[in-house]
């Protein structure tokens, strides 16, 4: 009787605990990684981000960390079970990797420091209050869209039109992502300005991005630029082979995209854009305090042109871009 009383009151002390003690104890600090798409381009950002902190004394081959990380292989049921996931396993803070998979984490995730890259600033996602402040426990590293302009205007200096009308320059975006639709209003605001036409369709899922950009096409465009969304990095290749086999250069405003066969780019580094990240993560992991960490703008912009496509179209390019 007295040894029944005694386990009955050793399971409620250990009920208690656990239920006042949710978050787990680590020998080590675990982080988490969160990729909404499996993509050649946006891996480097996780390559990145891992060897940043590996750099700050966080290396997983020396056991002084553990990286938890996960792919949602473009499937929001998937994303939000991985975000349940990280939360069950009390992981110190969580790296994430796009729009799709910062957004998903910030929803869910109030007291976990998530440190998002390759994603747009909070203010063009729609996540800051009327005191333009994001949500308290997200950093990292963001993009703006002014390098879009840029990027944009290259096009202007290197092609020029196949008829004597104003340049023809072709672009599809997401409708269902806020910074892919303000890119667009952007450009076609730009455009206007520079006397170009541009001539953009949407698309909202990288299945139909065959038939969008073969639309495209039909309308004798000089030109394609390949928007910075998660549809198009899916979706990359069969832009790249549709409108080479129609002698259309395409331009985007991503280092990785020119690597992978568009002409030329002004924008940010994937791989740098998640070091960057994966910095301000190993400041949280060393002090275990975010008093001084902000969402920070990308550091690090190139001017890049791939020589293979260039040659194809016959375009050159001034000593401020770097052959890749």
């Amino acid at each position: 009787m007295k040894y029944n009383r005694f386990l009955i009151v050793l399971l409620f002390v250990v009920g208690f605990i656990s239920c006042n003690n949710p978050k787990k104890q680590h020998a080590i600090p675990r982080v988490g990684f969160i990729e909404a798409f499996e993509d050649a381009t946006i891996g480097d950002a996780r390559k990145g981000f891992i060897e940043a902190l590996a750099a700050n004394g966080f290396n997983e081959q020396n056991k002084t960390v553990e990286i938890v990380s996960k792919n949602a292989q473009s499937d929001m049921g998937a994303m939000n079970q991985i975000v349940s996931y990280m939360q069950s396993e009390a992981v110190d803070c969580i790296g994430t990797s796009t729009t799709m998979s910062t957004l998903a984490t910030v929803q869910r995730v109030k007291d976990i420091p998530i440190f998002m890259c390759v994603t747009a600033m909070p203010e063009i996602l729609g996540l800051t209050n009327k005191e333009k402040k994001g949500p308290k426990n997200l950093f990292g590293v963001g993009e703006d869209l002014n390098y879009i302009d840029t990027s944009f205007t290259i096009i202007q200096q290197v092609v020029k039109p196949k008829k004597k009308d104003n340049l023809r320059i072709g672009m599809i975006y997401n409708q269902a992502e806020q910074q892919s639709v303000d890119a667009f209003n952007r450009l076609d605001k730009l455009a206007k300005e520079k006397q170009v036409d541009l001539i953009a369709l949407p698309l909202n899922t990288s299945a139909d991005a065959q038939l969008v950009v073969r639309a495209l096409l039909k309308r004798k465009i000089d030109a394609f630029f390949a928007n910075p969304d998660n549809t198009v990095f899916a979706a990359f290749e069969t832009i790249l082979n549709n409108c080479n086999q129609n002698d259309v250069p395409v331009f985007t405003s991503e280092v990785g995209l020119v690597k992978r066969g568009a002409v030329a780019a002004y924008g940010a580094d994937i791989y740098q854009w998640g070091y960057q990240a994966g910095q301000e993560a190993a400041k949280f992991l060393k002090s275990k305090k975010t008093d001084n960490l902000k969402v920070e703008k990308v550091n690090i912009r190139r001017r890049v042109y791939n020589g293979a496509a260039a040659a194809r179209f016959g375009l050159t390019f001034s000593g401020g871009f770097e052959k890749l």
